[in-house]
């Protein structure tokens, strides 16, 4: 019998089996994506669950609430590290004494710190004096006599010569010395500034005494120590201080009149004291007849029993540690809490907002056709509107619970730790509810942020010392903050970011441009390497580069009919990267003038992955292939120090002290001594940790020796992490680094080609710009997860750069991360859940 023939579908068959299949397979994808959200919901929550089981099991610990002297007229008595409770203080850093009146009395017996004295007015340092009303002063025997003394500057004379100094500039017999030998090329440009310019727009620079060299604003003596003493402008005064030199310090005295005081042991009436800080503590001073009341504020040596031996002449009123109870919470609390009810629609709009998104597709003609699509579009405004009202209301609560928050702590009454947690974890949940898919790049960040706090409560709780907390608290704060910041700027580019004209967009860059650079100058002139104001200013430039980069990238590709001769295309060339030139120039003058190197490294690592992009988009593979063998010779070279470098490095100059230390450590005990204790750090973590189970019995727990490591919160963190949780939780977050690297990299090629199909020259430029932007700030990331590993583990010299996401950066944090992430989720298909 033949086989009957099989009739074809058709019309309403064919259209019912086609939606079969999408509707399974949107399932299926449907099912994927929700279980891969679950499973970073749950490890995030794990991850807090763990801090807040370090905060549970935090031993109790004790401090000093206030320290009392009692001294009687004639009496005298010597405090230091131990009867301060400052830990950063000397074994015997300085003396109280009341003489016969009553008065009392301090003196610094510190060799190499000093105190700082507060007054309601101005804070003066132990060990100088102003030189204006001064006859004289000596430094180790050579008498200089003052000639004129004012604000505007001093001269001076000894042996036949005369001298004048400003401030800024040091001159000899009426002209300025030469530089010296190792003045770098940024100090030698700003020395020339200094010439020229008017004195309130100078440069303040030191003049030093010591040595055999006259040179730059240096003033030699034979067979004294290099900086045994010091002038500089401070509060329009020019002052003398006691320098603190290496080798053996020289005696410093001013003479006024026929009286001649010796500044290393200057004695200070405290009648007019408010404050004294001591190392990095800071005591508020009460004086009350016999006696005298400190009340330290920071930097608080911590105790498991609330006893310590002290003289007969100090008392000590102790305190507990407190973890779960701060001055701001109330503050904090209420900001969460209303911001919480926000929070919770922002959760009711993703569940509203799947199933509406499901309405497109398929259905979509047909439900046009029907005005049925009306309805549907409809429906999906209103959840999209009920989406922007509760992100506003939530970011706006979250930022006012983020800024008080740091405040607070910048005040000296910040909130409890418990508090900062709640802020932390309410921060990742605004990330981990933001409608939309949950981007690869973003979940890892939410997992490496979370990590981070976690290690960064460790270092706090573990600790001896009581502001070591003020990290994971800053953090918290920052994180809030930058999170709400971000939460705003995604919305306001999906409503109004695409009608902002091209105009517009170039000079908000040009602002955000200008913005970093005065933020430079400011650190060029009142910072130093560690900063200004407490902030970063290399990292809101690191943003503004690779924003400024990738504008005029994108717009390069934009040409349609480019020049044909190559001097032509060399001058169009400049005139399109001016903007991002001229600004990357600036920047590397700013680091070198505040002599902060290591930022170079990463922006060479940034340049080679920004012209890589290029190739790849402009799919030039002599170009690529150039740059591989860069890299290539690169890590050769690296290599070849590393198993044949010599102590002829020290010729080079540039970081020639680090690359030395980095081939043998052991021959360099005090400067190598952050290399090997990391290395002892990492040997004895292993590879389940110090404790065998991956840190989790000793959460919250004191740390012991890896606490010795020098800026083991920042630049050392990934040796703490190994030591803490292993080398298998090390492997782990190696894979979540890689993945948010890879992540940011699939985005912007899946951005590029969207603009290499987009019709309108405005959704060209702005998938090369996101693709551009997106490759420079996986560049600048991947640069800090290389260097920082690479200096944990001793395959680089030390570059002083933290680990994104696990180093104490609030700047990196705010400045950097936090914008990186909100460009990665307004770059992802917004139809994608």
């Amino acid at each position: 019998m033949p086989f009957a023939r099989t009739r074809p579908r058709t019309g309403a068959a064919a259209s019912d089996a086609a939606r079969s299949a999408t509707g399974a397979q949107g399932t299926v994808n449907a099912i994927a994506r929700n279980g891969a959200r679950a499973a970073v919901i749950a490890l995030v929550t794990l991850l807090c669950a763990l801090q807040a089981w370090a905060l549970w099991r935090a031993p109790a610990a004790w401090l000093p609430a206030t320290i009392k002297v009692m001294l009687a007229p004639g009496a005298i008595v010597t405090l230091g590290r131990h009867e301060l409770a400052a830990p950063q203080a000397d074994l015997a850093h300085l003396s109280l004494r009341r003489d016969a009146d009553g008065a009392w009395l301090l003196a610094n017996l510190s060799p190499s710190r000093q105190l700082v004295l507060q007054d309601a007015d101005s804070e003066r340092r132990m060990g100088s004096s102003s030189l204006q009303g001064k006859r004289a002063f000596q430094i180790d025997g050579r008498r200089f006599i003052i000639e004129q003394a004012g604000a505007s500057g001093i001269a001076f004379s000894m042996a036949g010569q005369h001298w004048r100094y400003d401030g800024a500039t040091l001159y000899r017999d009426g002209q300025p010395q030469p530089a010296c030998p190792d003045t770098h090329l940024g100090a030698r440009l700003t020395a020339l500034w200094n010439r020229w310019a008017p004195t309130a727009l100078t440069v303040a620079h030191p003049l030093t005494f010591g040595g055999n060299l006259h040179c730059g604003n240096r003033l030699g003596l034979p067979d004294v120590t290099p900086g045994a003493a010091r002038l500089a402008r401070e509060d329009g005064q020019i002052v003398l201080s006691a320098g603190n030199p290496d080798g053996e310090p020289a005696a410093v005295q001013v003479q006024r009149d026929q009286l001649a005081s010796d500044l290393r042991r200057q004695e200070v009436p405290l009648a007019s004291a408010r404050a004294l800080v001591v190392g990095h503590t800071r005591f508020e001073l009460t004086l009350a007849g016999n006696e005298l009341t400190m009340t330290p504020g920071r930097h608080i040596a911590l105790y498991s029993i609330p006893q310590a031996r002290l003289p007969s002449a100090v008392e000590w009123r102790w305190q507990q540690r407190t973890l779960w109870d701060g001055a701001g919470d109330r503050t904090v609390f209420g900001a969460l809490a209303v911001g919480l009810a926000g929070l919770c629609l922002l959760f009711t709009a993703r569940i509203i907002w799947v199933p509406a998104a499901k309405e497109t597709g398929w259905r979509t003609a047909a439900r046009w056709q029907t005005g049925a699509g009306w309805q549907a579009a409809s429906g999906r405004q209103a959840v999209a509107g009920w989406h922007a009202a509760a992100t506003c209301w939530t970011g706006g609560w979250l930022l006012a619970a983020g800024a008080a928050a740091l405040v607070l702590q910048r005040a000296g009454h910040p909130p409890s730790v418990a508090c900062s947690l709640l802020l932390a974890c309410c921060a990742l949940a605004v990330w981990l509810a933001s409608p939309g898919r949950l981007s690869l790049p973003v979940a890892a960040a939410v997992i490496l942020l979370a990590t981070g706090l976690l290690a960064q409560l460790e270092l706090g709780l573990g600790a001896d010392e009581s502001s070591w907390l003020r990290y994971y608290q800053k953090s918290a704060a920052m994180l809030a903050i930058g999170t709400a910041l971000a939460a705003s700027c995604r919305l306001w580019v999906r409503l109004q970011g695409s009608r902002m004209p091209q105009r517009g967009v170039e000079w908000l860059l040009m602002l955000f441009a200008a913005v970093a650079l005065a933020a430079l100058a400011a650190q060029v002139l009142w910072g130093d390497e560690t900063g200004v104001f407490d902030l970063q200013p290399v990292e809101l430039a690191k943003l503004a580069l690779t924003a400024l980069t990738a504008h005029c990238l994108a717009l390069r590709f934009g040409w349609r009919h480019g020049p044909h001769h190559w001097p032509d295309r060399v001058l169009r060339w400049l005139q399109l990267a001016a903007p991002a030139l001229l600004f990357l120039a600036l920047l590397g003058l700013a680091l070198v003038q505040v002599d902060d190197y290591s930022p170079l490294i990463l922006l060479l690592v940034w340049s080679t992955s920004m012209a890589l992009a290029y190739a790849a988009a402009a799919r030039n593979g002599k170009l690529a292939a150039a740059l591989l063998l860069l890299v290539l010779a690169a890590v050769a070279a690296i290599t070849w120090l590393r198993l044949a470098g010599t102590d002829d490095l020290i010729r080079w100059g540039f970081y020639a002290d680090r690359f030395l230390v980095w081939l043998n450590p052991a021959e360099h005990p005090h400067t190598g001594q952050q290399l090997l204790l990391g290395a002892h750090a990492v040997a004895d973590g292993g590879w389940l940790g110090a404790d065998h189970l991956f840190g989790l019995r000793t959460l919250g727990q004191p740390l012991g020796g890896v606490l010795r490591i020098p800026a083991v919160q920042d630049d050392f963190a990934p040796s703490f992490f190994l030591n803490r949780h292993g080398l298998a939780a090390g492997l782990l977050l190696w894979a979540v680094q890689a993945a948010f690297v890879t992540g940011i990299v699939l985005t912007a090629a899946r951005r590029l080609a969207a603009g290499a199909t987009a019709r309108h020259h405005r959704a060209a430029w702005a998938g090369r710009f996101a693709y551009f932007a997106l490759c420079g700030g996986a560049a600048f990331a991947l640069g800090h997860f290389l260097l920082s590993w690479g200096t944990n583990l001793a395959i680089f010299p030390i570059m002083g750069q933290p680990m994104s996401f696990l180093s104490a950066g609030g700047s990196h944090l705010l400045f950097f991360l936090c914008p990186l992430l909100a460009l990665v989720a307004a770059s992802a298909p917004s139809s994608e859940t």
